[in-house]
């Protein structure tokens, strides 16, 4: 086993088991505080080890406290983005659904304590589209991709508008229709996601997922983006979720119908094996089986063995072959996914044209 896998372990045990760093010498605490920033949950290992009373050794302590003060500014600003989404959209009228980290930070703490991230997050109906973009604009938020290929590629094929981000506050909005492209092989029916999602007290035009969408969407994220740098965060998240939501009656049964029912079977059922297997994660013993026999399990549990391999090295440096080529094929399948072959070969076409003209052009000027 190599050195860069056992430090991933090393930070999945101590998540689980925040005792088990008690007896960790200087260099791994170390090690364990680089893979931890390495993998974006330095945060959720603070909060997880001063919640059971764990203290680290001096230098680690000041990263531990310096991340934890860094989340609380983070969280601070989401809660303001939330009162001036409301500002902004509820004269419309119309459900504006948070999702992950601001959903987790507005509705369900325990789950976004310690969990750092760089943008908000919202679903809306596709018809109310302009009015929500026309809304946000006259309050400040602006398009950050002025290419033309870039305003088609969103409009037309993805879920959700080009990014926005607020003129003065410089904060990032995702305004999303759906939680997977118009293009994708899955089919989820957002209209059902909104459906179900629960209001959020103080805020009225705000709403956040049912925990079954919650969950479901966390997994189906990270199954089908082919970039897995936060994957051990999501999969965090998703653990989480479970142990929080677990103790809710009715809540494996409704989890399973709610990701059969939006075509996510198989995202759900990759996520739920590889929680097990990471996580240690409890749950039913024949949940992810069931799911797998709505679908026809061998065509996503065979990438089981790849995305565990993925997941368990760094990001930063240099990843060993097997890592690599594990990364390459998701990344490759992520995009089969997203889009049928003729229009993805014609869009990866087009972006490494205009990376090799922009990549031209600024040899020019040097």
């Amino acid at each position: 086993m190599s050195y860069a896998r056992k430090s991933r372990i090393l930070l999945l045990r101590v998540l689980r088991e925040p005792e088990h760093a008690q007896a960790l010498s200087i260099a791994r605490w170390s090690e364990l505080v680089a893979t931890a920033r390495d993998a974006n949950l330095l945060g959720a290992l603070a909060e997880r080890l001063a919640s059971a009373g764990v203290h680290a050794c001096a230098p680690a302590q000041l990263h531990l406290q310096g991340v934890q003060q860094l989340g609380e500014r983070q969280h601070l600003s989401i809660r303001w983005e939330a009162h001036q989404l409301q500002a902004a959209l509820s004269a419309l009228d119309i459900p504006v659904v948070l999702l992950k980290g601001s959903a987790y930070v507005m509705a369900y703490p325990e789950i976004g304590r310690g969990r750092l991230f760089g943008d908000v997050d919202i679903l809306v109906p596709r018809a109310a589209l302009g009015d929500v973009e026309s809304r946000l604009m006259l309050h400040g938020w602006a398009s950050a991709k002025s290419d033309a290929y870039d305003q088609r590629y969103y409009r037309e094929w993805m879920h959700e508008l080009p990014p926005m981000s607020h003129v003065r506050r410089g904060t990032v909005l995702d305004v999303h229709h759906n939680i997977l492209p118009l293009t994708s092989r899955n089919a989820p029916n957002p209209a059902t996601i909104i459906a179900r999602s629960q209001p959020l007290a103080g805020l009225p035009a705000l709403r956040v997922p049912c925990p079954e969408d919650l969950l479901v969407h966390c997994l189906t994220h990270l199954l089908h983006d082919g970039e897995l740098n936060n994957g051990l965060r999501d999969l965090h998240d998703a653990d989480l979720m479970l142990r929080r939501f677990a103790a809710e009656p009715g809540f494996w049964a409704r989890l399973q119908s709610v990701a059969t029912g939006n075509d996510l079977a198989a995202p759900v059922a990759l996520g739920l094996r590889l929680l097990e297997r990471l996580f240690g994660t409890p749950m039913p013993q024949t949940l992810a089986a069931e799911l797998e026999s709505s679908f026809g399990a061998k065509p996503w549990t065979r990438w089981l063995g790849s995305y565990e391999t993925a997941l368990l090295e760094p990001f930063a440096g240099r990843a060993s072959l097997r890592a690599a080529i594990a990364r390459q094929l998701i990344y490759v399948r992520s995009h089969s996914l997203r889009m049928p072959l003729g229009l993805l070969a014609r869009h990866l076409a087009r972006k490494a044209w205009m990376k090799r003209r922009s990549a031209t052009a600024e040899a020019e000027q040097g």
